[in-house]
């Protein structure tokens, strides 16, 4: 007896915990402060104090069902958000953050929390489709010189089976070697990755999708260093030009460098290193600092290539585009397979991944009478259709059919008024 009361309240203990820590993520995704929260609480009817909110956050406190539906309100989630536990704990250790110093500290909370939700929706999918599936990165070791960081992007070319062409997506590439790549569509400028590992096992890359897709390769390729370990004895900012480093490596190694620029060069041109662009996915100013990592030029000439870009475009939208197609596609595509499986409702799919789920109508049979009560169960927008094609159809059939031109015909309007929201 004393055992199973033992178990239950472990049980209990484990689900309060599990509210607690989807509070605030929801929160923190919603990018909300508590006073923020409470007062939209009050407005919603349920008014709460800030400190009552903190208490739930931390699991001291749970919260009732009533409030837990207002609190899905609240922060734009579904309520069984709340009650979805985890098939097992799911912690992010994030190591590096690449962005503006001005960036927010709530809005860098923001990305992390979405991250982290993200991440546990894949971590869910590829535990029941790929239960067996590998990381596919070398062994870590220190990188604590732009030697080592060479080597590191060669070994990682070599365990990718990558050789020496160039990559066509960054972003899949990781994916298919058991990383989660995630896209966070705002904040250009500010923000521009972000790497952790989930559960200390799984590696996880957020990038900025509204970047140049060239910025976005460059970016993934930096967090990558961050993952594989990057170790200097000196503050943080002495690890960023490793990670740069490891970055042009990986895109374009030393040899498929040479290769296509020669070993020295007193001259090139920015439409040279436009098309080298457009062929290896490296924007051009990195291509010249390649160049220059590389001693294929000289400080003079990568000074002048970098101002010619400016003068000719910018920093950021350099005078010729990349199209490399750098968008994360794995949580949708197994979200769909396992829809299709049936491994999983179309309900948790469209949790999992809403944008993989478009919304569809149930088959009707042809010549399908629907009544009152049916019209009223559907979402606005299926109904909206529905009362549409029925006017376009009884339209067509008066039109058609003499007998019936005395009859007076209902309005768009009419049949909208009968069904409210």
């Amino acid at each position: 007896m004393g055992t199973h009361l033992k178990c239950v309240n472990e049980r209990v203990h484990d689900v309060s915990a599990n509210i607690a820590e989807r509070i605030r993520q929801a929160r923190l995704a919603s990018s909300m402060t508590l006073n923020e929260v409470a007062l939209q609480l009050a407005q919603l009817g349920q008014p709460i104090t800030r400190a009552a909110l903190s208490k739930y956050e931390h699991g001291k406190s749970a919260p009732r069902a009533p409030l837990l539906l207002t609190l899905a309100q609240a922060l734009n989630v579904k309520p069984s958000y709340f009650l979805t536990e985890r098939l097992e704990p799911m912690d992010v250790e994030w190591l590096a953050f690449r962005r503006d110093p001005q960036l927010p500290v709530k809005r860098q909370m923001q990305i992390k929390a979405v991250a982290h939700t993200i991440a546990e929706r894949q971590h869910e999918l590829q535990s029941l489709l790929y239960p067996n599936i590998s990381i596919g990165l070398p062994p870590r070791r220190p990188i604590r010189a732009f030697a080592d960081a060479e080597i590191a992007a060669q070994e990682l070319r070599q365990v990718w089976r990558l050789g020496l062409a160039p990559i066509e997506s960054v972003t899949q590439a990781i994916e298919d070697h058991g990383g989660i790549v995630i896209g966070w569509a705002g904040d250009e400028g500010q923000f521009d990755g972000l790497a952790g590992w989930l559960n200390g096992v799984t590696p996880l890359v957020v990038m900025n999708t509204s970047a140049q897709p060239d910025r976005r390769r460059f970016s993934l390729s930096h967090e990558l260093a961050h993952l594989l370990d990057i170790r200097t004895d000196t503050p943080n900012a002495q690890e960023e030009p490793l990670a740069h480093r490891f970055a042009g490596a990986f895109l374009v190694p030393a040899e498929v460098a040479r290769q296509e620029l020669g070993a020295k060069r007193r001259h090139v041109s920015l439409e040279e290193l436009g098309l080298l662009k457009t062929k290896y996915g490296l924007s051009m100013q990195a291509w010249a600092h390649r160049a220059l990592d590389l001693n294929i030029i000289d400080d003079g000439l990568y000074s002048r290539l970098r101002a010619e870009v400016v003068e000719r475009g910018g920093v950021v939208r350099e005078p010729v585009l990349c199209e490399a197609p750098e968008e994360p596609l794995r949580l949708r595509q197994m979200t769909l397979r396992a829809l299709a499986e049936g491994v999983i409702t179309e309900e948790r799919a469209r949790e999992l991944c809403p944008e993989a789920v478009t919304k569809r109508p149930a088959p009707q049979p042809m010549g399908r009478a629907y009544t009152a009560r049916d019209l009223a169960r559907l979402p606005r927008e299926e109904r909206d259709r529905i009362l549409a094609e029925m006017a376009q159809a009884a339209e067509m059939e008066y039109g058609a059919d003499t007998e019936l031109t005395d009859f007076e015909t209902f309005g768009e309007g009419d049949l909208h008024d009968e069904y409210p929201d």
